[in-house]
């Protein structure tokens, strides 16, 4: 007796492991699961970095998700050869900026002056460290983490974003410089200037807390992947 050929199980690739590069073959061809995957991979980066010029969680998300929609839309102007974290943080960036010079024409972040005489660059004043003893000590990560993100958002525009880039997202200094327009050397300078201003709050207390600050997880980042994948299905 033959018996009935029976088709082969089609293979479902575990969209979680796959690379960038072969999710975004996927999310060429309209794949939803290829696009939430890479919403959710890549939303803290673009988040802290947006939040960092616009300082508003808010605001924030919305160019998160213009990003997101805007690099769905146009993943043919996308070259493979290049790291899409790069591109959708530049996009990202690139937004952030373009609303800030929107409401403030006259001022650049590459344009602002580093002098002391400008008075931009005056040193925040910290409280003096925590005694062992001192019950303040004992803050809770999320009290720590509420307080490093209210010492970040004083900063100075060009020291925050510079400080965010490199120290909370852990860009490199040429990396940073290439997002910010601005030549490495003025980027040192710019960090240089920033690590001042919160080397009491930060370096000498809380230490290892930067991996928290900002989160973008959760539901809340369930949630950025299902309104870019609205946002797409309009669109088309």
């Amino acid at each position: 007796m033959v018996g009935i050929p029976t088709a082969a199980p089609r293979y479902v690739p575990d969209m979680a492991r796959l690379p960038d590069a072969d999710l975004v073959v996927h999310a060429r061809m309209g794949d939803e699961k290829a696009i939430r995957v890479l919403v959710q991979r890549h939303n803290r980066r673009l988040f802290r970095s947006a939040r960092a010029i616009v300082r508003d969680d808010t605001e924030a998300e919305d160019i998160v998700q213009a990003t997101y929609v805007h690099a769905f839309t146009h993943l043919n102007a996308f070259r493979d050869e290049a790291q899409l974290s790069t591109w959708l943080t530049r996009i990202a960036l690139n937004e952030a900026l373009g609303r800030i010079r929107r409401r403030q024409r006259n001022v650049g972040l590459e344009e602002v002056d580093m002098t002391a005489e400008s008075g931009r660059g005056a040193l925040l004043q910290f409280p003096t460290p925590f005694s062992v003893d001192d019950p303040e000590a004992e803050f809770s990560r999320a009290e720590a983490r509420r307080l490093l993100e209210r010492a970040v958002d004083r900063l100075p525009d060009e020291f925050r974003v510079i400080f965010v880039l490199r120290d909370v997202e852990g860009m490199s200094t040429e990396e940073a410089a290439s997002y910010l327009d601005i030549k490495p050397a003025t980027a040192k300078t710019r960090l240089h200037r920033a690590r001042k201003m919160m080397r009491i709050a930060i370096e000498k207390q809380l230490v290892g807390a930067f991996s928290s600050l900002f989160p973008f997880d959760g539901a809340r980042c369930v949630a950025m992947a299902d309104r870019v994948v609205e946002r797409l299905r309009i669109t088309r």
